[in-house]
């Protein structure tokens, strides 16, 4: 039902959507499709209209239908940016500087939530299938649950660990058979950046 280029086209609108939360403009599109002309973006789009990928409202604007009509559509992948190097040991700074996008299935990073990935560091979350080097896949959200796995922001720093508040206390636990590693108990300087929901081993 659908091209390779019109594939590249859906998995690059619905990337930018998902990492800047609109459309890219038809000359950013053309750009990263290798569109020589604004006019061949231009020809993708209707196309895509065509094709009930997106909507034309009346206004012009576009709208974006991740709908679930099509397998072949619906098995594509989303790009999420790989942002740095998150402990799972002693808190370290991660460097929020963009390193790869990585494709991700979108059956993992799902619309309408942000995401964004960290490269594992150390042994305390090995326990919960999170080992040295591994990527983990997180969705960017300011609050979590009990017993969820999350990345804290402590003074400027990121770690990963399993969440629980306790009143106005939060106990981060690691998840660890080495029993070096020990809870953190916080009460301020403290804010959740988002929850795991995936870890993508690495070899």
């Amino acid at each position: 039902m659908f091209t390779e280029k019109e594939l590249e086209a859906i998995s690059y609108i619905r990337s930018f959507i998902m990492n800047n939360g609109h459309m890219p403009s038809i000359r950013q599109m053309g750009r990263e499709i290798g569109f020589s002309s604004p006019r061949s973006a231009s020809m993708m789009i209707n196309k895509l209209v065509d094709k009930g990928v997106l909507q034309r409202r009346e206004n012009g604007a576009l709208k974006f239908l991740d709908s679930e009509f099509n397998q072949e559509f619906n098995a594509s992948t989303v790009n999420v940016p790989l942002v740095g190097t998150v402990s799972c040991g002693a808190p370290v700074f991660a460097e929020e500087n963009i390193e790869a996008m990585i494709p991700v299935s979108t059956k993992l990073a799902q619309s309408p939530h942000k995401y964004f990935l960290l490269r594992a560091s150390g042994d305390s979350m090995n326990q919960s299938g999170i080992n040295d080097g591994d990527l983990v896949l997180v969705r960017q959200q300011q609050t979590a649950k009990s017993k969820e796995i999350v990345v804290a922001l402590i003074d400027g720093e990121t770690t990963v660990k399993e969440f629980k508040k306790i009143g106005d206390v939060i106990i981060l636990f690691p998840r660890s058979n080495n029993k070096q590693h020990k809870p953190i108990y916080l009460e301020r300087d403290f804010k959740v950046q988002g929850v795991v929901v995936a870890t993508i081993p690495q070899e």
